[in-house]
């Protein structure tokens, strides 16, 4: 298969079939809900909306998101050949309607109208020692995109300091401010430190950690944990109308940072956590 065929078939996957680990957790959280509340009915309809587009290859949301590509790949390849397959895929995959056009020129305010612009796709690339690729994609939705946020500590408001208590703060604080708005129960990845552009990234790289899979540090894994449990307790609930699921999952991580800053970034994606990867290794190529 050649490559922007497969890149076509990650993107499908990615937009109309929602991955296991995510499916399941929204089920557990259905059932953990009352008969005969909002609550349940909304994620009774999130589930069914699942199945469907499954079985129909349809986009699981109106809203398909940004393309946002992460590619490692053997050193010495060109990153020529996987920016012209990703935009060659994305057009097909845009004509197909798996993708809804959403590149617009800021300052023309023209959509190109196939998924193709500057920027977009995102790609972040990466070369490796190993003989095969790996592409990871997700699909962010522009509504939660519009309530990630991001603070620096030390931030008075809050008395946040330069700490994980204070980063605890800024997360709980960031979800409340969301509500229902980024279409909730949502998924939050969370990045420290880095500068304003890097907390970033490394705030969105982390939905691509399965659910329930745990920062190998403990002392944010525990911060997960915890996080996790506080944040249920805020009764936002599914799409804002109430209930005992707020977020679905919570990843963080850190990396270092200048000693004049404290950036913490806090990503929020929606219920429909939309992310597939693919590996090409020895020509063959495999789909998770």
């Amino acid at each position: 298969m050649e490559l922007k065929e497969s890149i076509l078939e990650l993107i499908r996957r990615a937009a109309t079939d929602l991955s296991p680990d995510v499916e399941k957790v929204l089920s557990d959280a259905c059932d953990r809900e009352e008969e005969n509340t909002p609550a349940k009915s909304v994620f009774n309809t999130i589930l069914e909306n699942v199945h469907m587009a499954r079985e129909k290859s349809t986009p699981i949301c109106q809203d398909t998101g940004s393309l946002i590509f992460y590619i490692d790949f053997p050193a010495g390849e060109a990153e020529k050949k996987y920016r012209e397959a990703i935009e060659g895929a994305a057009e097909e995959a845009t004509k197909l309607q798996y993708l809804r056009p959403n590149a617009v020129d800021p300052i023309s305010g023209k959509n190109s109208g196939n998924n193709i612009g500057v920027n977009a796709p995102y790609i972040h690339f990466h070369q490796w020692d190993k003989a095969e690729t790996r592409i990871r994609l997700m699909l962010k939705g522009g509504g939660s995109e519009n309530v990630g946020t991001q603070y620096k500590l030390p931030f008075p408001p809050l008395k946040a300091g330069r700490d994980l208590k204070g980063v605890r703060k800024l997360i709980i604080d960031a979800v409340t401010k969301a509500q229902g708005l980024g279409c909730a129960p949502g998924v939050i990845g969370v990045g420290i430190g880095g500068d304003r552009v890097t907390s970033f990234a490394l705030s969105k790289e982390q939905f691509f950690r399965k659910i329930g899979e745990r920062n190998p540090n403990k002392e944010l894994a525990d911060l997960e944990v915890q996080l996790y449990a506080d944040l249920n307790k805020l009764g936002i609930g599914a799409m804002g109308f109430g209930g005992k699921t707020t977020v679905l999952e919570l990843f963080i991580e850190a990396q270092h940072r200048h000693p004049a800053t404290y950036f913490v970034a806090i990503s929020y994606t929606c219920w429909a956590f939309r992310r597939k990867s693919l590996t090409i290794k020895n020509g063959e190529v495999s789909y998770d």
